[in-house]
């Protein structure tokens, strides 16, 4: 059986290094783009183990040199402006950076004797606007983007369906909801509590979390199973098609707040709310109905209140005098 060659755009990141370290464990040769001042520390403990390609995907002839490098059998794209609150201050950053990376790589592939099959990755925030009638999300449910982040997304989805459609490349789209681990940016509201919580333990700052709105209701899974579910994609996903990734359960974020309180080892923290954490506008409810990926055997196994307290051991592991 010929090994997989899976290629990583943006292995550096959060999803692209637990993405890493789960091909490395299948017997995948794996092959990842970067940036020459893309920060490491996620897959440094990956060093000699995954070979990094400096590319700017911007640059169409950076990409053509990362695919004759790589040969990829599989390309899963990772790469882009992923938060959704600094779209709100680089729309056209956002919008270019995510759309012209997936334009560039798909070109390259279109001239490649044998294209590799290419896992787009696209997003809940893509549903946007739910209706309480729509829950649980379907993969045919409208696509109503709110945000610039958002909208970016919808452009890579739609594109990766066209280039199927157009040059029968073997292309599938994923929308993961929101899943949060190990390496969390700390920007992103699971993470963002946990290092609060962890550096009001260890004493470097007053007894108080601040929060932005803690209404909205949020799809929660374990990077690590969101990993799997690409995987399960990348090899037996029908090109074509778009499927969620998600458990079927939502969180309140004020329910993600009481768990970070509740375990904390400093009890009696003060919450406070910091209008530069509310956005423009927001979506409130996302829900998704993973029935469709479920058929291809993958599920959600790992519990959400494991992932919270990793992510909580996680910063308590880095800030720790």
């Amino acid at each position: 059986m010929t090994t997989m060659r899976l290629l990583i755009t943006g292995i550096t990141g959060f999803v692209g290094s637990h993405m890493a370290e789960y091909a490395l464990a299948q017997g995948a040769a794996v092959f990842g783009s970067a940036r020459w001042r893309s920060r490491t520390e996620n897959i440094d403990h990956l060093r000699g183990k995954v070979q990094l390609v400096d590319c700017d995907l911007r640059d169409s002839a950076s990409v053509r040199r990362l695919l004759a490098t790589s040969s990829p059998t599989h390309v899963i794209h990772l790469a882009a402006h992923s938060f959704v609150g600094s779209s709100w201050h680089t729309p056209a950053e956002t919008v270019s950076n995510n759309t012209m990376g997936q334009v560039n790589l798909l070109e390259v592939i279109r001239e490649m004797k044998t294209a590799p099959r290419f896992l787009v990755i696209g997003t809940s925030e893509e549903y946007g606007l739910v209706h309480p009638d729509e829950v649980p999300v379907k993969e045919t449910n409208p696509l109503r983007p709110l945000s610039p982040y958002a909208v970016s997304k919808v452009a890579q989805d739609m594109m990766g369906f066209q280039y199927f459609q157009s040059y029968g490349l073997p292309i599938m789209r994923s929308r993961a909801f929101n899943h949060e681990g190990p390496r969390r940016g700390e920007v992103f509201v699971t993470s963002n509590f946990a290092k609060q919580v962890a550096e009001i333990e260890a004493g470097l700052r007053e007894p108080v979390v601040f929060v932005g709105d803690l209404k909205p209701r949020r799809d929660y899974s374990d990077v690590r199973d969101i990993v799997r579910g690409y995987w399960t994609l990348l090899e037996h996903g029908e090109p074509g098609e778009v499927y969620n990734l998600c458990s079927g359960r939502s969180w309140l974020i004020q329910e993600v707040l009481d768990f970070y309180l509740r375990e904390s080892r400093v009890k009696d923290i003060a919450v406070k709310t910091d209008p530069a954490r509310m956005r423009p506008s927001d979506v409130m409810i996302l829900e998704g109905d993973p029935s469709k990926i479920a058929k291809l055997g993958w599920k959600v196994e790992i519990p959400f209140e494991r992932t919270l307290g990793d992510l909580l051991e996680y910063w308590r592991h880095r800030i720790s005098p």
